[in-house]
């Protein structure tokens, strides 16, 4: 299934890239906008009050960073899927992301893509799934720019 999820990510980051309209899209018509929060030199995860469970950093280009996330809220009924960019260098830096979410049984929750935005230089910014209800674990698979962030763990 893993291999299937990328696939159809990395398809979503594409046709985002590309500016295809979602009608002609195929497997990403389902996916829906996320949104970008710009967090300036604020970690996103120690200044969160909820509990993020992210794959391991990945190099975008050299000094830009990303991870892939599933994060549920402190209240424990509600979780998104998230990707962090990290820009260490001294120049705006453009990226598009993509991210879906899924039940550790394998149900489908949704997929999301940020179009192209600037990630300021020296400071994070994270894409954001829309929060969903979901009690039972969650995980997610992600792309930044056509890197693969491979797999959050459950959280």
């Amino acid at each position: 299934m893993g291999i299937a999820r990328m696939a159809a990510q990395l398809t979503a980051v594409t046709t985002a890239v590309v500016g295809l309209s979602v009608a002609t899209a195929g497997p990403a018509a389902a996916t829906e906008s996320g949104s970008w929060r710009a967090y300036g030199n604020t970690n996103p995860i120690t200044s969160s009050p909820s509990t993020w469970h992210c794959a391991a950093t990945k190099t975008v280009v050299t000094n830009v960073l990303a991870q892939v996330c599933a994060i549920r809220s402190a209240g424990g009924g509600a979780v998104q899927a998230a990707v962090i960019v990290r820009n260490n260098r001294s120049s705006l830096y453009s990226v598009t992301a993509a991210m879906d979410l899924y039940t550790s049984s394998g149900a489908y929750l949704g997929d999301w893509v940020c179009s192209s935005s600037g990630v300021g230089a020296n400071s994070w910014s994270v894409c954001f799934g829309r929060t969903l209800t979901q009690s039972s674990p969650v995980n997610s698979i992600g792309a930044v720019s056509g890197v693969d962030l491979g797999q959050s763990p459950n959280v």
